[in-house]
């Protein structure tokens, strides 16, 4: 693979921030940016682990995807929570992004995908636009801050590697052909 997670250079045409303490949204990070290398046929994605490297890098890209797992009841994962005041002092105007989220569907059933509602709102207060809206068909939850007013779709890729791991894949390709389109990204 020619995409090198933890690289500094901002040499693609995404940049992919995420956070993440038991692997599956590093995992994800790392399946998106090899999906869009095949894609395209060159690399498309420059990864960040947020626990490594600033947020502020967000400002080199036009194009982001941002990755963000929900802890227990609701909550940061750790690495989004020491950098959530940094968000704040971003100008993202002119900016697209995209999310997918992390969650537990059967064991947090109440607050399910919250983060990912979170930092949807830090990024539109930042004034980027959102995209990749997915639908909630297909999920058994109670609650979640990660949906739309109509509560029609989460504000970006749902994902449960917990219990549904089996059906990641298919819902990571059918965002990404949605947010390639949605991007305005040519292969």
């Amino acid at each position: 693979m020619a995409y090198t997670a933890g690289t500094t250079a901002m040499t693609a045409a995404i940049g992919l921030f995420y956070g993440s303490s038991t692997c599956y949204t590093q995992m994800t990070a790392d399946k998106i940016a090899a999906k869009l290398e095949q894609r395209f046929g060159r690399p498309m994605v420059d990864i960040h682990n947020i626990a490594e490297q600033p947020i502020a890098l967000a400002l080199h890209y036009t194009h982001l995807i941002m990755g963000i797992p929900t802890w227990d009841y609701g909550e940061l994962q750790e690495d989004w929570e020491e950098v959530w005041d940094d968000i704040a002092e971003l100008d993202l105007s002119g900016k697209l992004f995209s999310l997918y989220g992390q969650g537990d569907q059967e064991g947090y059933p109440e607050w399910f995908l919250d983060a990912m509602g979170f930092l949807h709102s830090a990024l539109n207060q930042c004034g980027a636009k959102a995209c990749g809206y997915r639908p909630t068909a297909g999920f058994e939850f109670e609650a979640s801050k990660a949906l739309t007013s109509d509560k029609s779709h989460f504000v970006g890729l749902a994902l449960d590697d917990e219990s549904e791991f089996d059906l990641s894949e298919q819902r990571i390709e059918a965002w990404l052909e949605q947010i390639i389109h949605e991007f305005g990204l040519q292969p």
